[in-house]
């Protein structure tokens, strides 16, 4: 998700176009301003997509959003579930079968796993699993698996097929949000 007041209207396209899960990521903010900016997501899209917050368990209840992910140098699962109860998803990011098989004795709603391809969104990226490392989670777990890390329009379906529920996508959606959406669930259809 793009950050400032780019944010919102860039989620209300991504809303308008289909998707029904958006993660509010933000690396860099300092936490008023994430918070205020994830209460206008909030107000601005209610309850038409669950909003996931990325890292920060405390503004996750805060903005009352659906729920949060975490991932391996963050809060653990278990101690971020007793935070946001039973009701809100949690998810958590693994980058190799170990992570993922620890993961999955969680609580976790969710397990991601990546990055499957070279992504720009990390100053530091896990190494590349690959098709294969996606391929490898399935076998592990019967969670919903999340497909992340360079997943465009020209890889979601290769995704798919090597079996992940569904991916996460930040760069190739930015440009023309609502039409890159739509371009994205022709694909995965």
């Amino acid at each position: 998700m793009a950050s400032g007041e780019q944010a919102i209207p860039i989620a209300k396209e991504l809303a308008a176009a289909g998707c029904l899960l958006l993660q509010y990521r933000n690396k860099s903010g300092n936490a008023r301003v994430m918070l205020e900016q994830a209460r206008e997501l909030k107000k601005n899209l209610g309850s038409s997509v669950r909003l996931i917050m990325n890292d920060r368990v405390d503004l996750c209840l805060a903005a009352d959003f659906d729920g949060v992910h975490v991932g391996q140098e963050d809060l653990s699962p278990e101690a971020a579930r007793r935070i946001i109860g039973p009701d809100r998803w949690l998810g958590v990011s693994t980058h190799n079968p170990e992570q993922l098989l620890e993961a999955d004795l969680t609580s976790a709603d969710y397990l991601a796993i990546g990055p499957v391809f070279a992504t720009s969104s990390k100053e530091k990226p896990d190494p590349i699993v690959g098709l294969d490392g996606v391929r490898r989670a399935r076998t592990l777990t019967r969670k919903p698996l999340v497909a992340i890390g360079g997943i465009t329009r020209a890889n979601a379906a290769s995704v798919i097929e090597a079996g992940a529920d569904s991916v996460a996508v930040i760069s190739d959606l930015l440009r023309e949000p609502r039409k890159s959406a739509e371009e994205f669930f022709r694909i995965l259809r």
